[in-house]
């Protein structure tokens, strides 16, 4: 199954998906702007995408770059799963 396929249906085609949407959908125990410092922070290792330089700029995540990172965290979720079954 290809996870970028998926997010494209998701996200009805967009190549930038709002960190408001990515938020709701994938970090709901954060708020938006919580989750713009733990990834400014490194905290989270997800690339945020800014429209422009400026601080209020609109925000997103580039679907392949949600793809990846939603994979990687399976990844590790199936290594974590091995090592304790």
């Amino acid at each position: 199954m290809n996870t970028a396929f998926l997010l494209m249906a998701q996200y009805q085609g967009l190549s930038v998906i709002p960190l408001d949407a990515v938020c709701r959908d994938y970090f709901c125990h954060l708020t938006p702007p919580k989750l713009a410092a733990k990834i400014e922070r490194g905290e989270i290792k997800l690339p945020m995408v800014r429209i422009e330089r400026s601080q209020k700029a609109a925000k997103g995540v580039h679907l392949t770059d949600l793809a990846d990172w939603i994979d990687a965290r399976r990844d590790a979720a199936a290594k974590e799963l091995k090592a304790i079954g």
